[in-house]
């Protein structure tokens, strides 16, 4: 039985489907997602009080926190910002 991905990597195998970019965007964002609500639960705070700290909405706030959600740069840093941190971002 002939396998056209033996010995090729998952990378790979997602450019070769044409889905590489958004799996990479959600792992990303999953991993962004987990990070905030681990310094949430680290600070103690709930949401509605991180929502005040960053000057918006609860439901906002659970957008942020929705990994298969899209969120903006500035968002992000606001929510560092209000976590007492800061946001890093580069290119590799």
């Amino acid at each position: 039985m002939n396998n056209k991905h033996r010995g090729s990597n998952f990378e790979d195998f997602l450019k070769e489907e044409g889905i590489f970019e958004e799996c990479h965007a959600e792992a990303v964002k999953r991993v962004i997602a987990f990070q905030l609500e681990e310094e949430l639960k680290k600070q103690k705070l709930t949401k509605s009080q991180f929502a005040k700290r960053m000057n918006t909405s609860r439901s906002a706030v659970d957008r942020l926190l929705d990994p298969k959600r899209t969120c903006s740069l500035k968002s992000l840093i606001l929510a560092a910002i209000a976590l007492g941190k800061h946001l890093e971002v580069r290119l590799a």
